[in-house]
């Protein structure tokens, strides 16, 4: 059996290094996406152009020069004017790396998708555990901050109910 049956084509980690989050999405770029294929980044932009019906705005979106810039700066590729690449990237969403199976015809395209497809099921997860843990720290501080407030109310000197010692004079017979 080899290696793409079992599952273990790319492990999951080399994935999600690959994974950004741009735009308030979780996205993977075009160049990251033609390695992990196998493919050249203009043959994967190439297969994608001939299909742009698969490839909606919501699926794949291109990055502005300042995000690509900042991306760069983040990711420490090379400067502009030195053979890199002439276009902005493309960045696909989980549903855009879906559509790409589609386009790409080959049993690595296959199993590395499947790959992929793990890989965001497996931020979905441990996204939901790290939202069920915040909600039990909210609750857990609301304990705590109630138990605080009976503490300080015990610590705090009983008032005096005690009437003053001497003659007060009443304020009637002024």
């Amino acid at each position: 059996m080899s290696k793409a049956k079992t599952g273990t084509v790319i492990p999951i980690e080399r994935i999600a290094r690959c994974v950004y989050l741009i735009r308030g999405h979780k996205v993977m770029l075009d160049q990251d996406l033609a390695a992990l294929y196998g493919v050249e980044t203009k043959n994967l932009n190439k297969a994608v152009k001939r299909n742009p019906r698969r490839f909606p705005a919501d699926f794949m979106f291109q990055l502005s020069d300042s995000e690509h810039k900042s991306l760069r700066f983040q990711i420490g590729t090379s400067k502009e004017g030195r053979g890199g690449r002439r276009t902005l990237p493309y960045a696909f969403t989980e549903q855009g790396i879906a559509m790409l199976s589609s386009v790409l015809h080959s049993d690595r395209a296959a199993d590395i998708n499947v790959a992929i497809m793990r890989t965001f099921v497996r931020f979905r997860e441990m996204l939901a555990t790290n939202e069920e843990l915040a909600r039990r720290v909210a609750r857990h501080d609301q304990e705590i901050a109630t138990l605080f407030h009976h503490v300080q109310r015990l610590l705090e000197p009983p008032k005096s109910k005690k009437h003053p010692i001497g003659y007060v004079p009443s304020r009637d017979h002024e």
